[in-house]
């Protein structure tokens, strides 16, 4: 009887996700077996400093990738969106799950209901741009921690921003103000997806990914991550993309006061990286421009 060890950081969002990942495999494998191996990475033990300052991407999944590269698991299970856009050396994503809901949301104040000067909890660059873009009267402070940690932390007469996906996974959706429109607030690359990595080489285990595999996000979320690579890892602006299932492609940027964004249908090709890569190329280029 086959075991498949799955590293994933031991929150309670990551655990839970990577539960849901066991489920599917075992419901796909008659006889498989799961285990699930707790990993700490460098966002779960600095919980005070911002991400973006701790590196951005990639914070919280280094050490989950090393539990798989030294043989103390099989597969890791990330967030999508915490995955670098150039993987690990060794390492592929064998799986990306069926998208949950990739919007951002509001918990509190819904965006008309803030007052005049309000704040609004996040430590995302992205986040706080999209929405100075609509109010910038709106103040902003950090928020890190885990879900209940933020959820905690909502400013008085203000809002927070999560993501609707993480709220899913944990069943605490109740808490939602407001659901923030796609062309509003468009997402972070890979937002509201679980990816599973796996060795390079590891045959055996890509075949049992492959039935967790979800064609159209793989999709979607290739093309999200050709524009975050063809950006560059050492773009620190604000940035989003995202493919909807109706195959509008939603992408954003920002530097200072001037911000970027577009939307467009996507073409009917197997080359679909190409197009994240064109939509970034445009985005830099009107951002250059200044408009």
């Amino acid at each position: 009887m086959q075991t498949i060890r799955i590293a994933t950081r031991s929150s309670v969002q990551a655990r839970t996700q990577a539960s849901a990942v066991a489920s599917a495999l075992e419901l796909a494998h008659s006889g498989l077996r799961t285990e699930l191996v707790f990993v700490d990475t460098a966002g779960d033990k600095n919980t005070e400093t911002p991400i973006h300052l701790m590196g951005g991407q990639g914070v919280f999944v280094k050490e989950v990738q090393r539990a798989v590269l030294d043989d103390r698991a099989d597969i890791a299970v990330h967030s999508a969106k915490d995955l670098p856009s150039e993987l690990a050396d060794g390492l592929m994503i064998a799986a990306f799950t069926e998208r949950r809901t990739p919007n951002d949301a509001l918990v509190g104040c819904a965006l008309n209901q803030i007052p005049h000067g309000g704040t609004v909890a996040t430590g995302s660059v992205r986040r706080q741009a999209q929405l100075r873009a609509v109010r910038p009267d709106l103040r902003f402070v950090e928020l890190r921690g885990n879900i209940h940690t933020r959820l905690s932390k909502v400013p008085e007469n203000g809002a927070l921003v999560m993501a609707v996906a993480a709220l899913e996974i944990v069943g605490l959706t109740n808490h939602i103000a407001e659901t923030l429109d796609l062309d509003l607030a468009v997402p972070m690359v890979g937002q509201g997806c679980v990816a599973v990595e796996a060795r390079r080489g590891d045959k055996d285990i890509h075949e049992v990914l492959s039935a967790i595999d979800h064609e159209a996000t793989r999709r979607a979320v290739e093309t999200e991550r050709a524009f975050l690579r063809e950006l560059g890892a050492g773009c620190s602006l604000p940035i989003a993309a995202h493919v909807s299932p109706d195959g509008i492609f939603r992408a954003f940027m920002a530097e200072g006061e001037t911000v970027v964004q577009v939307s467009g249908s996507m073409e009917d090709t197997t080359e679909h990286k190409l197009m994240g890569v064109a939509v970034a190329r445009e985005c830099k280029r009107r951002l250059e421009h200044g408009h």
